[in-house]
């Protein structure tokens, strides 16, 4: 395949950037995503040209750190992430624009990289359980219905890969802590924090600079793991309970 990749080039957060055209050809149908960037970085390095920066890790589509916007959309053209989307999804001759997340609560590092410590201090903001080290009984020894099992399970296989933020006109991450809060709140050792974790979690999302939500759905679309636009119902349900418990 012979393919034009125009690609967003920022050497810094400071730098303005812009897109850089790169013409690439034998690039096989059964290449990942990234095999493809690579394949591009390695001609880059070999002509002596700084390769383009770009975040992956376990390129299996469970840690979500290979999530850059594809001719406008994030993670591409399939419902999955961007390492785990091939290059039988494009045609050869096409061109395809490569951009990072946009949001200003993802700051560019360089090139495709976002800087995503927003999401991080999102969840030390409450989003999780405490429990006193060598206390914690075993985890069968609580029962939990197998319904709010299947939906925390269902919350829980959230990446924090931003896609939902990148989707969103907003940048809103609502998606992304409905989904922490739903998962956390169907569990009985969830319950004693409840209150205190969305109202600490939503502080912190307003600080870091998203968006609101207007329920527009693109957060839900986006999602390579599917995660349903429930989950900010669910977040707001508890939020509202909690400022009639704290007023």
């Amino acid at each position: 395949m012979r393919l034009t990749l125009k690609i967003w080039r920022q050497s810094g957060p400071s730098d303005k950037g812009g897109a850089v055209t790169y013409p690439i050809e034998g690039v096989s149908e059964d290449m990942s995503f990234l095999e493809m960037l690579d394949v591009l970085n390695e001609g880059l390095i070999a002509k002596g040209e700084e390769p383009v920066a770009f975040d992956s890790d376990c390129r299996e589509g469970i840690c979500g750190m290979c999530g850059v916007m594809i001719n406008g959309e994030a993670h591409g053209p399939e419902r999955t992430t961007t390492c785990q989307l091939h290059m039988r999804s494009f045609r050869d001759g096409d061109e395809i624009v490569i951009e990072p997340w946009r949001a200003d609560a993802f700051p560019v590092i360089k090139d495709l990289c976002v800087d995503r410590g927003s999401f991080d201090r999102i969840i030390q903001a409450g989003g999780y359980i405490s429990a006193n080290t060598g206390s914690a009984p075993d985890a069968h020894a609580t029962p939990v219905p197998k319904s709010q099992a299947d939906r925390a399970f269902m919350a829980a296989e959230c990446i924090g890969c931003g896609a939902c933020v990148a989707a969103c006109p907003n940048a809103s991450g609502m998606l992304f802590m409905g989904a922490k809060i739903t998962h956390l709140g169907e569990f009985p050792q969830g319950q004693p924090e409840r209150d205190a974790r969305v109202l600490s979690m939503t502080a912190q999302h307003d600080e870091e600079g998203f968006g609101g939500c207007t329920n527009l759905g693109e957060c839900s679309r986006a999602c390579p793991k599917g995660i349903p636009l429930n989950v900010i119902s669910q977040m707001n349900s508890d939020l509202l309970r909690a400022q009639r418990h704290q007023a």
